[in-house]
């Protein structure tokens, strides 16, 4: 009886964490592209320039949009994500001091792309 309940536990135990692994595996190219493209919409770097307060912040990362004033609070560099708010942050988003999480976070974040 023992093993079975032990066999059970383990089992579900495995089950949380294959599960989130395989909805992002399932994911893969397919899955970054549907949410990249999710906004057709395009921004001028004027338009984006106004967006640059704590309450209301976007940022410009190799060309693309991202609305990341939800975040602003939870940024665990503090003020930081301020410093080009409004503006392009492509370099301090490519710093050292970014764990590769934040690659995937960042497109929750998606609104649009710079006009050309």
């Amino acid at each position: 009886m023992d093993a079975l309940i032990f066999t059970l536990l383990l089992s579900v135990l495995g089950l949380f964490i294959l599960i989130p692994r395989l909805r992002k595996t399932d994911l893969g190219e397919k899955g970054k592209s549907n949410v990249t493209t999710k906004a057709a919409k395009a921004y001028t770097k004027a338009e984006v320039s106004s967006h640059n307060k704590r309450t209301d912040c976007w940022i410009i990362i190799k060309d693309k949009v991202y609305d990341v004033t939800s975040y602003v609070e939870e940024h665990p560099g503090g003020d930081a994500i301020l410093a080009h708010a409004g503006d392009d942050s492509t370099k301090g988003f490519y710093g050292p001091q970014h764990a590769t999480r934040v690659f995937d976070m960042i497109e929750d974040f998606y609104i649009g792309d710079i006009k050309k």
